[in-house]
């Protein structure tokens, strides 16, 4: 048997941070189900405390997740967490441009808050390795 998997990223601001990936990757922000959300509240099972409203609509304030629209990745949960990131990532993404201009690749995500801190190249693959507005490390 053969098990699935879900990349979680800790972070300070999920939302922020989901939507940041969702527009780097092409990706969607996963919806979130507010009558669900009410229901738990009402319920019990949850409080209003564990909710907030992002973007006009009520959503769980503990995480907001990405998914591939095409259905070909896992999908990558962000989850608020008290502690700031505290040291390097012992896990990164590689992204792959496919075909795309990798310098305007590079210039738009600088533009858009990463931080380029270094470069590599192995043979014939080079690399960038970047922060995204959280710290969080990926090579491009």
């Amino acid at each position: 048997m053969s098990y699935t998997v879900q990349l979680t990223f800790d972070c300070a601001d999920p939302h922020g941070l989901a939507e940041w990936w969702a527009e780097t990757l092409g990706w969607q922000v996963e919806a979130q189900d507010a009558a669900f959300i009410r229901q738990m509240v009402e319920a019990g099972h949850a409080s209003e405390d564990e909710t907030t409203v992002h973007r006009g609509s009520l959503v769980w304030r503990a995480g907001a997740a990405i998914v591939d629209p095409e259905g070909a990745a896992p999908r990558i949960l962000f989850q608020q967490v008290p502690e700031g990131k505290s040291g390097k990532n012992r896990v990164h993404l590689d992204v792959r441009i496919g075909g795309d201009d990798p310098e305007r690749v590079r210039e738009r995500l600088v533009e858009r808050g990463a931080r380029a801190i270094g470069q590599g190249r192995q043979g014939p693959h080079s690399w960038t390795t970047f922060q995204d507005p959280e710290g969080n490390e990926f090579f491009l």
